[in-house]
């Protein structure tokens, strides 16, 4: 949390009090706008096919923009990033190039080295480091080398192929420093790392996004020059919705100008409907054709061309301003220039000491300060109107018929806002339940941005009519979990602890809705109406024996621990959240009793004894239920984390709680009276027997089922490695778990790096990595348990190691080894790094760390996706809380007695929950 005033904090408190508009402008293009969905107008909806990386320079986009090191106003509307000719490629550098799903051996991922330094929540400051090779980019050589391996072999990267051997490439760092809302600087550096000294063609590139060709009546925006002065160039872009701009360029530059259009003579065979077209500053530069810009410096798309000659080691740099200030007001555009960015960088430095504990080393600093840079710069701006696009294709989803299409029933969705991206070329669009996870990590340094994320996917042009919120745009329809109400509770106790009280009208407008979300799990997925969950996938891709979004081989339904978990969390937060509006309207103590209710009802559901239910006794471990066609039914015995998620559907109720809504206690005590056989299946106390200072909990499992798991969870040999809790225990390793059906075997087996299997693309691993947006919500739990049992339950750690730990210190212990997978260890590797030893060793790649989307069970190698800084930048604020907080202190305040206990008991909560 921000602890003292800064600049930033400044502009953070002018954005929401004054309105003043500082996020404007931001790093709001893609990596990857080309093989998305929204771009696929296929028959068969093979997005990756159907608009390639080949096309992408020749063909314009429908819905949205990419380009490297981008930057874009809040609709999109006009572009800027930076491209790069090393006189050897094919193409021009605009835009991140990767495998397709098809061509990669682990589905699709980047090929490109590129890093998010720095950035403030207002993008006041921002820092990005692009690494290009100045031998020929080996496109052809990645696709097929990576085509011929298996998916038991390692991929091959751009470093395997020698491009940068002998440090022969660029690092391009580009800065960007606002000198008012709508005035920015741009600093682009680029430095020689080889031996000899190169030639780099250098082009900043400025263009419209096409709105007037796929809405007729669109006015078309215009970009020209305009006569400049000595020393610097300039580009008028006048666009009607957005005003006017300018963008001044340093130095007697050459500005080319072309339209934002497609080639369709390239990329269809047919006629261009424009005599110059999106590609043509690329082919001018690399064919050396001067008829593809247009003569008369006027278009849609343009670019200044630099061509800089650098030598080796050394460092040429080029500056540009981006303004609403015309020529005949600004002077000379360059005058302050050096000192505001300098000023911009200090504060930005300011900034994040302000959120640094004073204890954190210099690395905790910044992997800290990386890992928020790259959620900051992992905003895109998402654009999809899916009635339009469904027309488009051809399909009226008001008349029955037409072919089968995805997201047919999602025809009321109109996404237009700027979203935080798991990663922005590999997950170019957002996802439900990561959304959430950021939001946590988000608060850290700007919570009115992440309650308005949480916001957004309850708009009624996201959320279905029926209540469900949209998964992502592969599926809309598919359930991710329902982790929503949770950082809806987390953003308003973050900000009880930041401004001194929380935002009750975020509350008021987000909890009818999430009523109306939590009703669709209840009617849509628990089909026999016994209070447990199917859920389906669940965002876990093959954790489970089968696919669970497709019908299961063996028919019949599956009853899931992890998805019925979810759901009681789920009624927990609702309850807290009702808890928190009576206090300000009476009326909702009935909300709180029934989400009560939900909760005890799923729990007796959940943790019945038998064949019948989830739990096994003699394991001590929950598991998913299989109920055949006939009524019979079968546990699966997999140990994963499915099993583990029980644990976090635990939440602290503190007097003040009770006290607020007291029909509650005497509702369930009632029912337990009448009910006796209620206390065997649910974790609560009673009067005469409260927690540490005199707390309640709402809890899945009773002291012993949490001894039981916990004794798995960390145990070397099962879950706990030594960069945090595994998603499978490797018990499976020597003892995988296998069915058959029909002839066909379906095997779990521990696999702590990539997935062996295709299942949903082959391109995600929860059968053994670290995930850990999965190890934060284990960590909470350990944390609430711990302020109901203080330290009155401790518990080997690891298992077998005679070390007795308090739960903190438990959550604690999760948390350091979490961390350490991007911490130098005592040799100064990163286990992020895996074996690469370039990234390992080099001074100048070592201290640029990457956030992937999951981590090797063993070792800490990051996997997946290279760049989902999202859930995976939880990692700050793992360093933020256990960085300040002194659990003794924490666990003795909010003691009954007085309204100020109240108050404590809250900021407890604002740090647990």
């Amino acid at each position: 949390m921000i602890l003292s005033v800064t600049a930033e904090a400044f502009r953070l408190e002018e954005a929401r009090t004054e309105k003043v508009p500082w996020r404007k402008w931001g790093p709001y293009l893609s990596e990857r706008q080309w093989g998305t969905v929204r771009e696929d107008y296929s028959d068969d909806g093979n997005a990756w096919d159907y608009f390639t990386h080949d096309q992408a320079r020749s063909r314009a986009y429908h819905w949205g923009e990419d380009g490297l090191a981008g930057i874009s106003d809040e609709h999109q509307l006009l572009c800027f990033s930076v491209a790069l000719w090393n006189g050897k490629d094919p193409i021009l550098k605009e835009r991140m190039f990767g495998l397709t799903n098809s061509q990669g051996n682990h589905g699709e991922d980047v090929k490109e080295y590129y890093f998010y330094l720095d950035s403030t929540p207002t993008h006041s400051y921002m820092k990005y480091l692009y690494k290009y090779p100045q031998a020929e980019y080996p496109y052809n050589d990645l696709i097929e080398t990576n085509q011929r391996r298996s998916r038991n072999d390692m991929e091959y990267e751009l470093l395997d192929t020698g491009v940068f051997d002998e440090d022969r490439y660029f690092d391009v760092f580009v800065e960007y420093g606002k000198h008012a809302a709508e005035d920015l600087l741009v600093q682009i550096s680029v430095v020689n790392s080889g031996p000899d000294p190169v030639t780099i063609h250098l082009l900043p590139s400025l263009w419209f996004r096409n709105t007037w060709t796929w809405w007729p009546g669109t006015p078309k925006p215009s970009l020209q020059q305009l006569a400049g002065k000595n020393g610097w160039k300039v580009v008028s872009a006048s666009h009607a919705q957005l005003g006017e701009r300018y963008l001044y360029c340093e130095g007697d530059v050459p500005l080319l100008f072309t339209e934002n259009e497609t080639n369709n003579e390239r990329v269809f065979g047919i006629a261009n409907s424009s005599l110059h077209v999106k590609d043509g500053i690329n082919n001018y530069v690399v064919t050396g054709n001067h008829n593809a810009v247009n003569p008369e410096k006027v278009g849609t798309k343009s670019a200044a061309h630099y061509q800089l000659s650098v030598g080796a080691g050394k460092t040429a740099t080029i500056r540009l301003r981006l303004t609403d200030l015309a020529p005949n007001s600004i002077g000379d555009p360059f005058n302050s220039f050096d000192a505001t960015l300098q000023t911009r960088r200090g504060e930005a430095d300011a900034f994040y000491r302000s959120i640094t504990p004073g204890h954190a080393g210099e690395d905790e600093a910044l992997v800290l300060r990386q890992a928020l840079a790259g959620m900051l710069w992992s905003k895109q701006y998402f654009f999809f109107d899916v009635h339009k696009w469904l027309a488009e294709h051809g399909i009226d989803p008001l008349k029955p018929g037409g072919r089968s299409i995805r997201n047919r029933d999602w025809f009321h969705m109109v996404n237009r806002h700027v979203i935080s991206m798991p990663d922005k070329w590999e997950y170019p669009w957002y996802a439900a339940w990561d959304l959430a996870f950021h939001t946590i990590a988000l608060a850290a340094v700007d919570i009115d941005f992440a309650k308005e994320q949480l916001d957004l996917m309850l708009q009624e042009f996201y959320l279905h009519p029926t209540g469900q919120i949209p998964a992502y745009e592969w599926n809309f329809s598919d359930v991710n979990p329902p982790v929503h109400a949770w950082a809806t509770i987390f953003l308003y106790r973050a900000e009880q602890l930041l401004h001194g009280k929380g935002d009750i009208e975020f509350l008021k407008r987000s909890f009818p809705k999430l009523m109306l979300n939590f009703s669709w799990w209840v009617n849509r997925k628990d089909r026999f109406g016994n209070n447990l969950f199917e859920g389906g996938f669940l965002g876990l891709d093959n954790i489970g024996v089968f696919d669970r979004s497709s019908p299961l081989p063996t028919g019949g339904s599956l009853q899931q621990a992890d998805g019925t978990a979810w759901v009681c969390m789920f009624a927990q937060n609702m309850l807290e959240m009702a808890v928190e509006l009576t206090a300000h309207n009476p009326s909702y103590e009935d909300m709180a009793v029934k989400f009560a209710e939900h909760f005890m009802w799923i729990a007796v559901a959940m943790n019945q004894m038998g064949p019948e239910g989830m739990w096994d006794e003699e394991d001590g471990f929950y598991y998913d239920m299989l109920r055949l066609p006939d009524g019979s039914t079968k546990r699966l015995k997999v140990r994963s984390m499915v099993g583990l998620l029980p644990l976090c559907a635990t939440t602290i109720i503190e007097q003040w709680q009770r006290e607020r809504v007291p029909r509650v206690s005497s509702v369930l005590q009632e029912r337990m009276r009448c009910m006796p056989e209620l206390r065997n299946g649910i974790h609560t106390s009673e009067p005469g027997h409260r927690g540490f200072a005199g707390r309640d909990i709402a809890a899945l499992v009773n002291d012993d089922r949490l001894r039981r798991i916990l004794t798995r969870v960390l145990d070397e040999k099962e879950f706990l490695s030594p960069y945090g809790v595994r998603a499978l225990s490797r018990y499976h390793e020597d003892h995988p778990y296998i069915v058959h059906v029909d002839g066909q075997e379906y095997k779990v087996k521990y696999l702590p790096a990539e997935s062996d299997n295709g299942m949903f693309g082959g391109n995600s691993n929860w059968r053994g990595p670290v995930w850990m947006p999965m190890n934060v919500l284990l960590i909470r739990a350990l944390l609430q348990f711990y302020l109901y049992y203080g330290d009155n339950f401790k518990i080997e750690c690891p298992t077998g190691s005679g070390n007795l730990m308090n739960l903190f210190e438990v959550a604690r212990e999760i948390s350091d080894r979490l961390v350490g997978i991007f911490l130098r260890d005592k040799s100064g590797r990163r286990p992020v790094f895996g074996g690469t030893e370039k990234f390992q060793t080099d001074p100048q790649w070592k201290d640029y760390v990457l956030f992937y989307e999951y981590f090797h069970g063993d070792n800490g190698a990051g996997l997946g996706a290279s760049h989902q800084t999202g859930w995976t930048g939880l990692v700050a604020m793992l360093i933020e809380v256990f960085g300040r907080v002194d659990p003794q202190h924490l666990l003795n305040e909010g003691k009954p007695g007085s309204k100020a206990s109240e108050h404590k008991a809250e900021t407890v909560h604002a740090v647990y929950v």
